[in-house]
């Protein structure tokens, strides 16, 4: 009997190969109902090889010869700053509202968690499309956007940051008589503003890069010059604006990352 119980597999073991089975028939499935093929890349493989040849050489004259494209480098900046600017702003004063240690109110403070909850999972495709029916395609659309990003995916953060701003200070403010807003602003600001900046920063880094892809869906901006060159075939065009898009975020980045250091890693601003 015992030797029987030893050949049998054990419970794991058929908890790993059921799992294992029943992913594998979820993926099949999929696959079907999207008449998706895994070995399509490979049998369509010469598609993509017809299309980088015809990416190369990149037109690189297209900054030269097309002063739209250096301005819509700057138009996607500012959208960007702009963004993260507006939405900073209003998620920073949400996130007063809808902290316990700020906002003695109940009621105010469900209906500040309330709006960043709902800003948060409204996915950006679909705010980027509200905006571009209700003010039309263009820039604007684009920082409205960016403005409910901010504030739905930073909000949340900014929350966290105030309530776990330490008491003691504002406690020893208040007992000389300071008022709320006096503890505010000389106990749980000072203590918060160096990350709520580094932080911000961060927001700038994402929105840049929300920026080029709103750009695609009508928000202007370099994403707009890259979706009109695609659109017109225009493919060397279109490897020349890829190669500024890497370079431009590969730089915000590397900026915002050394400024996030200098807030954080020294504690001061500068």
């Amino acid at each position: 009997m015992s030797t029987i119980n030893i050949m049998m597999p054990s419970a794991k073991y058929k908890q790993k190969v059921t799992i294992f089975s029943v992913s594998a028939v979820v993926v099949a499935i999929a696959c079907i109902y999207l008449n998706f093929n895994p070995f399509g890349f490979f049998t369509e493989f010469h598609f993509l090889r017809d299309l980088v040849v015809e990416m190369s050489p990149p037109n690189y004259h297209i900054f030269s010869d097309d002063a739209s494209t250096a301005y819509s480098i700057l138009q996607t900046l500012s959208m960007a700053f702009l963004g993260t600017l507006y939405g900073g702003i209003i998620a920073v004063a949400l996130a007063f509202l809808a902290s316990t240690n700020i906002m003695p109110y109940k009621l105010i403070r469900v209906l500040a968690q309330f709006s960043l909850s709902l800003l948060r999972v409204v996915p950006i495709l679909v705010i980027i499309l509200i905006f571009v029916i209700a003010v039309g395609p263009g820039p604007f659309a684009g920082v409205l956007s960016l403005i409910v990003l901010t504030v739905g995916t930073f909000g949340k953060l900014f929350i966290e940051i105030i309530e776990n701003a330490e008491n003691a200070p504002g406690e020893a403010i208040f007992s000389v008589g300071a008022s709320r807003m006096q503890v505010i602003r000389y106990s749980v600001i000072p203590q918060i503003l160096p990350s709520l900046i580094a932080n911000l920063l961060y927001s700038f880094d994402v929105n840049m890069r929300a920026a080029i892809g709103l750009g695609i869906f009508g928000g202007g901006g370099i994403g707009f010059q890259f979706q009109m060159a695609k659109s017109v075939l225009h493919y060397k065009d279109v490897t020349a604006l890829t190669t500024i898009i890497i370079i431009l975020v590969v730089v915000v980045e590397k900026i915002s990352d050394y400024l996030r250091r200098r807030i954080l890693g020294e504690g001061k601003l500068k």
